[in-house]
């Protein structure tokens, strides 16, 4: 249990060491049974979370407001199109004068090449922690939430086969963050993790090397595999969901292109037998279902997406405990 993580930044999970993720862990669990108990716990009374959202949200903004309430403490909904950023606010004035008003800061910020670096640029200048609640490259709330899913329903992470898969998707683009975290955070496990996708929708090369090295350092393995059905064999969790092909082209409409060339890699029943009997799915939602994922899968016996949805809730709530 690691004591000192007031007024620590978390944007990605790849700052915090191994030990500290685990503190999350405990507090998160600590936290579901309090509220499962109906014990209070307003750790953080009279403090005030600023919520600023560059890009809409559904669990993101209901579980952070949710949380920040049961913790005893105010959620401040910002929606950056209601400020004054496009005529002028400055990632360092947001991060000052914002970082005064309240006592943590969480930014949803997922443009291409732009999320991360304003993140950062906002943490440097706030007096208080800055949580990511998904830029460009990670998404470190939803990955905690990902590894408590996987620690109730199968125990220790190390050695189970997790596939991280590219999954066609026909909405949008939808950005890297999911499977780069995912790749980053399980690897640290002990697990053997597999990346599959196809050629076109590589991940960033400098995030492959670091869950390279995590994989080493922990004992467990990280392979790329370019066939959907291989990705499925044999696997303890499947978590096929669809991203943009970012560096093959920035170009939109290109990118849904390429990716109507993958219209047939959708998690359905055939692919989910491929996996161990007692595999579980998962997908962070929202999902294009009958396109990623057929109803069979994500309604079925095998779906735990609905409690790693909830367990957003509680692995915010630690970390907002921890660090606010």
């Amino acid at each position: 249990m690691q004591t000192g993580l007031q007024g620590r930044d978390l944007i990605s999970t790849q700052d915090w060491t191994k030990s500290e993720i685990d503190t999350v862990i405990d507090v998160a669990l600590d936290l579901k049974r309090r509220r499962a108990l109906g014990e209070k716990h307003a750790l953080l009374d009279d403090k005030v979370l600023a919520m600023l959202f560059f890009f809409s949200s559904t669990r993101t903004r209901a579980s952070f407001e949710a949380g920040v309430a049961q913790l005893g403490g105010h959620a401040q909904f910002i929606e950056s199109r209601t400020t004054q950023i496009s005529h002028g606010d400055t990632p360092k004035e947001i991060g000052e004068i914002l970082g005064r008003y309240n006592d943590g800061l969480a930014i949803r910020q997922v443009d291409w090449g732009v999320g991360n670096d304003y993140q950062r640029a906002v943490a440097e200048a706030s007096r208080v922690p800055v949580l990511n609640m998904q830029c460009d490259l990670y998404h470190p709330f939803q990955v905690l939430a990902d590894l408590l899913t996987i620690i109730e329903h199968k125990g220790d992470p190390r050695g189970l086969t997790i596939n991280v898969s590219y999954a066609y998707a026909s909405s949008y683009q939808k950005p890297l963050s999911v499977p780069q975290s995912l790749i980053l955070l399980m690897t640290r496990f002990g697990a053997n993790v597999r990346l599959t996708r196809p050629p076109e929708f590589k991940l960033m090369p400098d995030i492959v090397a670091q869950a390279e090295n995590n994989a080493r350092t922990a004992g467990g393995s990280f392979e790329v595999l370019e066939d959907f059905d291989a990705g499925f064999r044999d696997a303890d969790v499947v978590y096929p969901k669809s991203w943009g092909c970012m560096l093959t082209t920035d170009d939109l409409e290109e990118s849904a292109r390429i990716g109507a060339q993958y219209s047939d890699w959708i998690a359905d029943e055939r692919r989910m037998a491929l996996a161990k009997p007692d595999a579980i799915y998962m997908h962070c939602l929202p999902a294009d279902r009958g396109v990623e994922v057929t109803d069979a899968v994500i309604d079925g016996p095998n779906s735990v997406v609905y409690d790693e949805a909830e367990n957003r809730l509680h692995v915010q709530k630690a970390v907002m405990a921890l660090t606010m």
